[in-house]
């Protein structure tokens, strides 16, 4: 991928973070309860339910395209360090 689609789609999920956090502020449920949705879940409660979900996926899509590259290779570093270690001072003995 490159650098120009990688800028983009941090952009992109930046906005949909905003937009969800805009879309979170219902104040337009507060006053019913009704349209039970499947029967018997209020409005309000299936709307904050999808948001909820919407915000997983959004997290998903923030770590897939906006987590900065080489991050977890310093922890495979250090653990390789330590095995490294542990493998010398065993065969000191």
């Amino acid at each position: 991928m490159n650098a120009n689609t990688k800028q983009f789609l941090k952009w992109l999920v930046i906005g949909l973070i905003v937009l969800l956090t805009l879309l979170h502020q219902d104040f337009w449920f507060w006053d019913t309860y009704e349209p039970l949705i499947f029967g018997f879940i209020p409005i309000g409660l299936a709307y904050h339910a999808m948001i909820s979900l919407l915000a997983g996926f959004f997290w998903f899509l923030a770590i897939k395209y906006c987590w900065p590259e080489g991050v977890d290779d310093v922890e495979e570093e250090l653990t390789s360090e330590e095995g490294n270690s542990d493998q010398t001072s065993s065969d000191a003995h």
